[in-house]
């Protein structure tokens, strides 16, 4: 099966939006939490979350067009600050729940059943059933033109993750965390772990470096 450009500018528009949306391959899931100016708890699920630089450590974001109201977008703005929290399997419906269009003033906190969590002087509401949180400032967003999305970038100024899950070097080993990824819209995955490889160099053949498995897969 093939698509030309004209095959795809005529797809049905659904079709197309699961279709290109899902050929990028696994992506990063997680709940961002915010708050109103008005006290108001907001939740919303996003997948496009991408790692920008360590030093310092931002992470970029894709929002959509604003042609109808953006809670989060908007929170993050009148605050500065939001929440990036992994999804487990254990509330992965009620995370999936929150991209349905409540009310503005209805938290999908207490639609979910999630709990909220304060934590560090972040004044953004955690997802205390994530075992993986991020606090974050606000500190920039660039429009993208061609389809009137943008790339909001945010700083990352406190991380709560389990002790048991950080090997020496830095590398958090997310998959024992129960962290899941998604594909496309809907379709949610739980990784596998493979392997940690070395630096690759030209004169120098790829080899494990992972002492985090008892039994590193074969190559």
């Amino acid at each position: 099966m093939n698509y030309r450009q004209a095959d795809i500018a005529e797809l049905d528009s659904r079709f197309r939006a699961h279709l290109i949306n899902s050929l990028t391959g696994f992506k990063s899931v997680a709940l961002c939490g915010t708050r109103s100016a008005n006290g108001v708890t907001n939740l919303s699920i996003l997948s496009s979350v991408v790692h920008l630089g360590s030093n310092p450590p931002l992470y970029g974001m894709i929002f959509r067009p604003e042609t109808v109201r953006r809670d989060t977008l908007n929170n993050i703005r009148s605050q500065g600050v939001f929440t990036l929290n992994h999804i487990h399997e254990d509330f992965l419906y009620e995370a999936h729940q929150t991209s349905a269009s409540y009310a503005e003033e209805e938290s999908e906190f207490e639609a979910t059943n999630l709990t909220p969590a304060y934590l560090a002087d972040v004044d953004a509401p955690f997802v205390k059933e994530s075992r993986v949180k991020l606090g974050m400032r606000y500190v920039r967003e660039i429009p993208i033109e061609e389809n009137g999305t943008l790339m909001l970038i945010g700083e990352v100024i406190y991380i709560e993750l389990p002790e048991e899950i950080m090997a020496e070097d830095g590398y958090a080993v997310i998959a024992d965390a129960g962290t899941l990824t998604v594909s496309g819209l809907d379709a949610y995955h739980a990784p596998m772990k493979l392997a940690r490889l070395t630096y690759a160099k030209p004169d120098k053949p790829v080899e494990s470096a992972d002492s985090f498995y008892s039994t590193p897969p074969a190559r």
